[in-house]
């Protein structure tokens, strides 16, 4: 079976709403209490499996718990700008620190949401949606302008 690109159903724009997660009670629900699982599905696709779901998600629990000041927001927001990066999605609402620190489990639910329309299945891990699916190419890296030859 030859390799499916995921697809770009929206082309540059977001395919769930921010507030979409009203509409899939299910993900918002488990989102809400048991938003480590949620991330660490989340993390595993976007890092290509370069780490796990479980990993991940007592990363997360750690930074809920023992820090009790919610800085796992600085940690899932840098995954809603790899998302972002990937895709090329707007930073919408506001800033990704924002959505995050402001209303983290709506945030994770959009993430997963997208990734979903995407054509992932977060439950299945990153290797069986690498058999299925092909990953977005990788960006490349950024060249920092201010030195020239002279």
């Amino acid at each position: 079976m030859a390799a499916v690109q995921p697809h770009n159903p929206t082309g540059g724009q977001w395919s769930t709403g921010f507030c979409d997660c009203i509409d899939d009670l299910e993900n918002s629900c488990f989102t809400l209490w048991c938003p480590c699982v949620t991330f660490g599905h989340i993390a595993e696709i976007l890092d290509q499996g370069y780490t796990t779901c479980q990993r991940s998600g007592i990363v997360y629990a750690l930074l809920c718990t023992l820090t009790l000041t919610r800085l796992q927001f600085l940690h899932s927001c840098g995954y809603r700008a790899k998302l972002r990066r990937l895709y090329g999605l707007p930073e919408a609402p506001c800033e990704d620190s924002l959505v995050h620190f402001f209303c983290e489990p709506c945030a994770l639910c959009q993430i997963a949401g997208e990734l979903r329309n995407r054509g992932y299945d977060l439950e299945k891990g990153w290797e069986e949606n690498k058999k299925r699916l092909k990953p977005p190419a990788k960006l490349p890296p950024s060249v920092e302008s201010g030195m020239s030859r002279d």
